[in-house]
């Protein structure tokens, strides 16, 4: 058999392609994709060929992630219970992606993960794998507790030393976490009690703490077009390049920072701690930019899909028809969504201080209280008589019934 195994080269997967072998006698292919994750991953391909796989890729899918993943979640606003911008989620479909592309390369039939039978990431690699190839088998260990008998971290780390497999992980682990170009995620451990506070000092990787904040604002422009950021002080950048360099900028003023309990696709709340600096910057200008460039009912339409579009992300089914349905009209809402947007950060904050463009649909002339504008204000008295007319028919109707 072959499979094609997600691999990081840590406790976890390293067990996994040892594991592989010995129960199945299988060919592993590992498969580790650079999403931005800031890890060294020089090296990886002599770990991974060292303990038994027969290949490995690594990759780096940092441009395509930004530009056909992350941005388009930003053209929906896409918050999942009002909080979580996505950041874990939306790796998971391009990861899985490749994976099965390598399968049907390699002939393999079956890839392999790593993640939980109680979170959301199994979903979600197994959702996409299933999309874009109906005969995969999926090979979930951490399901399967008859053939993979591991309680935790101690067993795996005994597990590999049994073999003579050098790991340098030691049992202790305060949290978990997951990182790649638009957030980290710190999950488990110290922070699955909510009332525990995340270490402020210590904990942050993508934003520098408050007290370690810049003590002067910062103000920055970021062009976008048609929906799309592309330039950030007129600097015209790459997807991935402007993210990263929005992350940076965000990083010195402690912005993008949420403490949150979510709703696991699986039925239960898990509480997560995540740090998207430039994410939070592009979301805060891009709905600023809307502002004045959408029509009302489009926009309002658009902010009703909201919920459900990051449903469908959190919960993985990016490539299912509804989500792609629902991004082609997305899509066709952002086609005058292009122009610049200035705004300060400082001290956790973004603050939307200006924006312009030539599709604006703002007009100083109608809405100004000193200029008529084209605008008869007498207008308005039959607009609210017609408007109240259900609410009179109705207080009459309630007034004949108290007589």
């Amino acid at each position: 058999m072959k499979v094609v195994l997600a691999y990081s080269g840590g406790l976890d997967t390293t067990v996994l392609l040892t594991w592989l072998q010995e129960k199945y006698n299988a060919e592993v292919i590992c498969y580790c994709s650079n999403v931005g994750q800031e890890e060294e991953l020089d090296g990886l391909e002599e770990k991974a060929l060292k303990h038994g796989a027969v290949k490995c890729y690594v990759d780096n899918v940092e441009e395509e992630f930004a530009a056909d993943y992350i941005y388009p979640i930003m053209q929906a606003n896409a918050i999942y219970e009002g909080t979580y911008l996505l950041g874990t989620s939306i790796a998971r479909p391009l990861i899985a992606k490749r994976m099965i592309d390598i399968a049907i390369e390699e002939g393999a039939e079956a890839i392999c993960h790593g993640a939980t039978g109680k979170g959301n990431d199994q979903v979600r690699f197994e959702l996409t794998a299933y999309a874009l190839k109906p005969d995969v088998k999926v090979i979930a260990p951490w399901r399967m507790p008859e053939d993979f008998p591991f309680e935790g971290r101690t067993d795996m780390i005994q597990y590999l030393e049994d073999r003579g497999i050098p790991t340098t992980v030691s049992a202790a682990k305060p949290y978990s976490m997951d990182r790649n170009m638009l957030h980290i995620s710190f999950e488990g451990g110290i922070l699955e009690d909510p009332w525990n506070s995340p270490d402020d000092e210590g904990m942050w990787c993508m934003t520098k703490p408050l007290s370690q904040a810049a003590d002067e604002a910062e103000t920055i422009e970021i062009s976008f077009e048609k929906g799309i950021p592309v330039a950030v002080n007129g600097d015209k950048l790459s997807p991935a390049t402007l993210l990263k360099k929005l992350n940076a900028i965000g990083c010195e003023h402690g912005v993008g920072r949420i403490d949150i309990v979510e709703n696991r696709f699986t039925g239960m709340k898990d509480r997560g701690v995540y740090e998207t600096p430039g994410g939070t910057i592009l979301h805060h200008a891009h709905r600023a930019l809307e502002s004045i460039t959408m029509d009302r009912e489009v926009m309002h339409l658009r902010d009703s899909f909201i919920p459900k579009y990051a449903e469908l992300v959190y919960n993985g089914f990016w490539f299912a028809p509804e989500r792609e349905m629902l991004q082609a009209a997305i899509s066709q809402s952002q086609e005058t969504c292009t122009g610049d947007v200035r705004v300060k950060l400082f001290k956790g904050g973004v603050h939307v201080c200006g924006r312009r463009s030539p599709y604006s649909l703002y007009s100083p002339e109608l809405v100004s209280f000193d200029e008529a504008g084209g605008y008869d204000q007498s207008d308005a008295t039959g607009f609210i008589k017609l408007n109240a007319l259900r609410l009179r028919v109705g207080a009459t109707m309630k007034a004949k019934n108290k007589e």
